[in-house]
């Protein structure tokens, strides 16, 4: 009997994960390490053992629920994603690659399908990185990219320490993060943007995806009365971000093809309404498929904000939190995901991720691709993300077929 993915079933579990969180315009917030992320992972967990599988949890709290295959000693095939959530997030992100994986199993459960090889269902701790701002912490530890003593030690806006919230929620394992043969990893998506949705295409090839840098400004000033110190006379650290806010975003105009530039979070002290701001701190995220341009954006964006501070008298510290470099994807499992989707006749078409993923850090130790599904409009970090039963299952197909591939061929 050939495995086949039930529609139905699959879109059925999305709706039952979406109510965890969920928020008044139909998203969802599911911070990590949350109550909320604790819900979520209870009943990935009881999904799983439904399925049969055997749950393990390391360190940082990523889950693994394994089919077993017949030799115990092969090494899995992966695939999996995330199920923290923006704090105005969608159903779909993450999710989806998490859900896919389930039903993946699901379906050769229904069929009475063997594999030669395990397969391993993942759910990475914090990919969002919107609570302990670093974003994939989990799939990071497992590469071996971050130290894991760093990502335990990370604290919240609020103090809250990443540790003690993983031991809070339940989720502080005992399995070691990384150092395991992985024979490939998949991750199915969400694309994130409207190209697969304005062509018409049900299944993306997901061939790498663009670097990315990420800053940490901080503009210093000096307090002062807001209706008594004249305005010649200030050293207002906002104004200063906010005209170098300005700034970086011309600079990425200097390039082509164009990368892209946000200034997504600010914070200003003391943040009152009535006192010019002595500090104002915000970041800067860049990214583009060439780490040459990446390289001469940040020469220009570091020049137009130091401009800019020596002009308003202010001091300027600019940190590079962190670099994520271009990442290529397997060429064998690429083809492997046009070839299946050639196979069931869904149509399919190469692309490239502007966004980060968890599989970005699991190339860095295993053959490692991802699979694209469309959104609606493009629109993703937001409530009103949303798709189809329908693609989601194309996608799902497509990730049976590789997966159970994979899983047989070793």
């Amino acid at each position: 009997m050939t495995a086949t993915v039930d529609r139905d079933r699959l879109w059925q579990s999305h709706m039952e994960m979406a109510e965890i969180g969920a928020t008044p315009k139909g998203g969802v917030c599911r911070l990590s390490l949350t109550d909320e992320d604790k819900v979520s992972r209870d009943l990935f967990v009881k999904w799983a053992e439904e399925a049969g599988c055997t749950v393990r949890v390391d360190t940082v709290g990523n889950i693994f629920a394994r089919r077993p295959g017949t030799d115990a000693d092969a090494a899995p095939v992966m695939t999996g994603s995330h199920l923290d959530t923006q704090p105005l997030g969608g159903r779909f992100d993450g999710a989806y690659g998490v859900l896919a994986g389930l039903e993946v199993v699901r379906a050769l459960n229904d069929a009475g399908a063997e594999t030669r090889a395990p397969i391993d269902v993942v759910v990475w701790t914090d990919e969002e990185g919107c609570r302990f701002t670093t974003k994939t912490m989990g799939s990071a530890v497992f590469a071996g990219l971050i130290p894991e003593e760093d990502v335990l030690a990370a604290a919240d806006p609020d103090g809250r320490g990443f540790a003690d919230e993983l031991r809070r929620i339940g989720y502080a394992g005992t399995e070691p993060c990384g150092g395991m043969d992985v024979a490939a990893y998949f991750e199915t998506h969400i694309e994130q943007g409207p190209i697969l949705e304005n062509e018409g295409i049900p299944v993306g090839a997901v061939i790498g995806a663009q670097g990315q840098r990420f800053f940490r400004v901080t503009v210093s000033g000096e307090e002062g009365h807001a209706g008594t110190l004249p305005m010649t006379m200030r050293k207002d650290s906002f104004l200063g971000a906010a005209r170098m806010a300005d700034a970086v975003n011309a600079c990425a105009f200097a390039f082509d093809p164009v990368p892209v530039v946000t200034v997504g979070h600010v914070r200003v002290r003391p943040n009152s309404r009535n006192t010019i701001p002595g500090e104002t701190v915000f970041t800067i995220d860049s990214r583009h498929p060439d780490e040459a341009i990446l390289a001469a954006l940040k020469e220009q964006m570091s020049a137009a904000c130091g401009r800019i501070a020596r002009d308003l008298g202010l001091g300027l510290e600019i940190h590079e939190a962190s670099v994520s470099p271009v990442v290529t994807f397997d060429a064998a499992l690429v083809q492997a995901i046009r070839d299946a989707a050639k196979v069931l006749g869904i149509p399919c078409k190469d692309m490239f991720s502007g966004a980060g993923h968890d599989a970005c850090k699991l190339a860095a130790v295993a053959p490692s691709a991802m699979i694209f599904v469309p959104c609606k409009d493009g629109v993703s970090h937001n409530e009103l993300e949303d798709a189809t039963p329908e693609d989601l299952a194309a996608g799902t197909a497509v990730l049976l077929r590789v997966v159970e591939d994979a899983a047989n061929r070793g």
